[in-house]
């Protein structure tokens, strides 16, 4: 396995000195690099500090421990700088995009990206990665001379996971990787995958304390079985939540040390020695065939046992009802909408109103369905 600090960076590395730039020309950072700039642009935005109160799988008032936008979002930079660190790739760009690759997401999960997708079918559609670029390019409010916050075009790139070549046609420079067919930085690439680790062995976590799925059934997957076993012959006399902690992050363990050393083995087999070879090769950040296999069977039992369990389909068919019915009050009469997005709403409504929703909380959703549908005693 490689091993290398941040001051060890690989040739093949992202490097903040050579950026591919920003959409508007600023003058350069004096106590930091570019892409901590990025990323603390981030954490500093309004998206971001909106995650606290967006579901993961769980809706937020469902339970203090439960996961949120924020928390996942933050477990994902967690492990994707520890891939970095030992690939010997740029942290920094890496924490920024882990950060970032959610500030797009609607409210109540993807039942409810799913919602707004269907209301937005006739207008272009809606998908949480290119509202994140949306979000970061245009929709944050802060800086004097530009609209969004004016990020570098490695952190741009590594957001925008997935992409339609027609849409890609419309995005200018980041999206030209999906028409060309190229891949993105190595940076990026452990994002993506570092958000796979946390969200499908977090929601095992979540999932078992929620009660929707058993450590029995879990016995039945053997990522989980493996690691369970282990924690088992170690620790005889540990159960509850010890047992399930020691067993999820021993998964988290093996997946990060296999996706180290399969992707080292990739990087050393193609020997780029620039971040200009790496766009032009096959995707190196990879796990081994049987990680892959043990990753799908994982998220093959989320998706039937938890995904589409009773209580959570419940929950999506609220979100659904509050995003359909939100979407159609406000498509209707924009003056239902703060001034700020009736302006918006005058070049194009229905996506003035996407990006309404999508920026809202679960509670504030839920209140603003309240405020426009609720009738009071007083009222009839």
């Amino acid at each position: 396995m490689i091993g290398n600090s941040l001051n060890q960076l690989a040739p093949y590395a992202a490097d903040p000195a050579l950026t591919l730039g920003r959409k508007h020309k600023e003058a350069p950072p004096q106590s930091r690099n570019e892409f901590q700039r990025d990323r603390d642009r981030i954490i500093h935005s309004a998206a971001f500090r909106r995650l606290e109160y967006k579901t993961q799988v769980f809706v937020n008032h469902e339970g203090d421990l439960f996961r949120t936008r924020l928390t996942h979002s933050l477990e994902v930079a967690q492990i994707g700088r520890t891939i970095a660190r030992t690939l010997g790739l740029h942290e920094d760009l890496v924490e920024a995009i882990c950060l970032a690759h959610d500030l797009g997401h609607t409210p109540f999960g993807h039942a409810g990206q799913d919602a707004l997708n269907k209301c937005m079918q006739d207008f272009g559609g809606f998908e949480h990665n290119l509202q994140s670029l949306r979000v970061v390019d245009q929709l944050e409010q802060h800086y004097a001379e530009f609209d969004g916050l004016n990020l570098t075009f490695e952190l741009r790139e590594g957001i925008l996971k997935h992409c339609s070549v027609k849409n890609a046609q419309l995005l200018g420079d980041v999206g030209e990787r999906f028409i060309n067919k190229t891949q993105p930085s190595l940076e990026a690439q452990v994002a993506n995958l570092a958000d796979e680790i946390a969200y499908n062995n977090h929601d095992v976590d979540d999932g078992l304390r929620s009660g929707l799925i058993t450590l029995e059934q879990l016995e039945d997957v053997p990522l989980f079985a493996d690691q369970l076993a282990a924690v088992r012959e170690k620790y005889p006399q540990v159960t509850d939540r010890r047992l399930i902690h020691e067993t999820v992050r021993r998964m988290i363990n093996a997946l990060v040390t296999d996706l180290c050393n399969t992707s080292a083995n990739n990087i050393e087999a193609a020997s780029p020695q620039t971040i200009a070879e790496v766009r032009n090769l096959p995707q190196l950040m990879a796990f081994s065939t049987e990680l892959y296999e043990q990753q799908l069977t994982l998220k093959r039992f989320l998706r039937t046992k938890l995904y589409q369990h009773y209580r959570v389909n419940r929950m999506s068919a609220k979100a659904n009802r509050i995003i359909k019915e939100l979407f159609n009050a406000f498509v209707e009469d924009i003056k239902l909408m703060p001034d700020d997005f009736q302006l918006k709403a005058v070049e194009n409504k229905p996506r003035a109103v996407a990006d309404y929703i999508a920026g809202m909380t679960d509670r504030y959703a839920i209140r603003e369905h309240q405020r426009i549908y609720a009738v009071s005693e007083r009222e009839l």
